[in-house]
């Protein structure tokens, strides 16, 4: 019989931790069907153009947007996210897609928050759209709403192909990023 030791029941504890923020990081309550996400897919860009009217122009010169009403984020040592949203391509829902996350180092908190992927160029929207599954990475500029009212979208001379703007951020959370999200097509 073996007798834990602190390391073990250490190593359980963070394990379990880490397992019970990651659940509380699904945000789909019930079940998540197509009009529930175009409803705050809709609501969300209402709120974007409302509070950050620099975005319209960044929508406009954009190929497609990826907009992902709700990301819930938790992590303690190890730490995930979760969230569900839709490409908009002009003003018409094309697919929906999940967005997911893993990540182990220092860590520690929660947080929701809404995104909008916007793929500035043809070829950028066409190489999301037809990977199994795309990570946010280098290729992507990314403008978090950190002082609440000095988002701009004067990113969009960056000369990247992707720009990301986080926003509605609601919680706190240490070394939170969407470098590394994952993004996979569902089917809704």
């Amino acid at each position: 019989m073996m007798n834990p030791t602190r390391r073990s029941l250490l190593g359980r504890g963070v394990l379990a931790g880490g397992a019970a923020l990651l659940a509380a990081c699904d945000n789909s309550v019930g079940t998540n069907g197509a009009g529930v996400i175009d409803q705050r897919v809709r609501q969300t860009l209402a709120y974007m153009y409302a509070n950050y009217p620099e975005t319209r122009d960044l929508a406009a010169k954009s190929s497609g947007m990826l907009v992902m009403p709700l990301m819930g984020e938790a992590g303690f040592i190890i730490g995930g996210g979760y969230g569900e949203g839709a490409l908009v391509i002009g003003d018409a829902t094309v697919d929906y897609y999940s967005a997911t996350q893993a990540s182990f180092g220092f860590q520690i908190g929660a947080q929701q928050y809404a995104h909008v992927l916007f793929f500035l160029t043809p070829e950028a929207l066409r190489e999301f759209r037809t990977s199994p599954g795309w990570s946010g990475g280098a290729d992507a500029e990314y403008t978090l709403d950190k002082q609440g009212g000095n988002l701009s979208a004067s990113t969009s001379v960056s000369g990247k192909p992707v720009v990301a703007i986080l926003f509605a951020q609601a919680g706190l959370r240490a070394a939170a990023t969407l470098a590394g999200t994952k993004y996979t097509r569902i089917l809704r």
